[in-house]
């Protein structure tokens, strides 16, 4: 904080990337609780709106020759459903709503995080780590209820030499709970960082000399998350879908 106060005393050039990240009240300046209604609260309740108005509303006068919504709307289902189809099989589709919901939930609170002035709700562990968790848990649940014990046949590497085989189970179980943390951080360490280093060259901006060369990065750093924010979405719901064939099918 002293090195900070010293810079804006002496004019220096002072910015804080990650500042945008801080969670803060929506109404007033107390601390944070349990129950307070937060800007990461603000913005997840709108990108569960997004979700609602493009697939709910944006569908509910279907027509033979789609308009611009229905067709969005369609070209996502139609995305999402042929993914869990051909990656976890045809018995994952039971499973397609819940996917379908993750993908698009995480789709817009990504791209309503590149919205000037907004708040990215996936760029935190806090929502990461949950949607990561609720596919942990899923995926196990359903693994157990469908296989019973076979299901620990996950871990057994049988074509490996028996000798080796214990410390491929080893490694798979090692593997397979580590799967939340990678599929969390995943997600909000590349969301976070596409911002932090837009910010950055905002700072710069302020620079007349290097003005030009900050706008250019900050355009195509701008393009560039666009396009993350996109494939984080993707990569995440194939992950989760990669998990769920495991589950089906354990011994394959």
């Amino acid at each position: 904080m002293a090195s900070e106060a010293h810079g804006e005393e002496t004019g220096g050039l002072v910015f804080h990337p990650m500042d945008q990240f801080i969670v803060k009240p929506l109404f007033g300046d107390g601390a944070v609780s349990m129950f307070t209604i937060t800007n990461v609260t603000l913005w997840l309740a709108l990108s569960v709106v997004a979700v609602i108005l493009l697939m709910v509303l944006g569908t509910s006068r279907r027509a033979t020759i789609p308009g611009r919504t229905q067709s969005v709307a369609e070209l996502a289902y139609g995305f999402v459903y042929k993914m869990v189809e051909d990656v976890a099989g045809k018995d994952a589709v039971g499973f397609f709503p819940y996917i379908m919901t993750l993908f698009m939930f995480i789709v817009f609170a990504n791209f309503l995080g590149l919205i000037p002035m907004s708040f990215t709700t996936t760029s935190h562990f806090a929502v990461t780590v949950v949607l990561a968790m609720l596919v942990f848990l899923t995926v196990t649940i359903v693994g157990f209820v469908k296989n019973g014990t076979k299901f620990l046949g996950l871990f057994w590497v049988a074509s490996a030499p028996l000798a080796l085989r214990p410390v491929l189970a080893i490694i798979e179980i090692i593997s397979y709970f580590v799967r939340p943390v990678s599929h969390s951080i995943r997600l909000a360490g590349n969301v976070m960082a596409g911002h932090a280093v837009i910010k950055v060259f905002a700072g710069f901006a302020a620079i007349a000399v290097v003005s030009p060369v900050s706008v250019v990065a900050i355009t195509a750093m701008y393009g560039l998350e666009v396009l993350v924010a996109f494939i984080q979405a993707y990569v995440f719901t194939i992950l989760t879908c990669v998990y769920l064939k495991d589950a089906l099918h354990p011994s394959h």
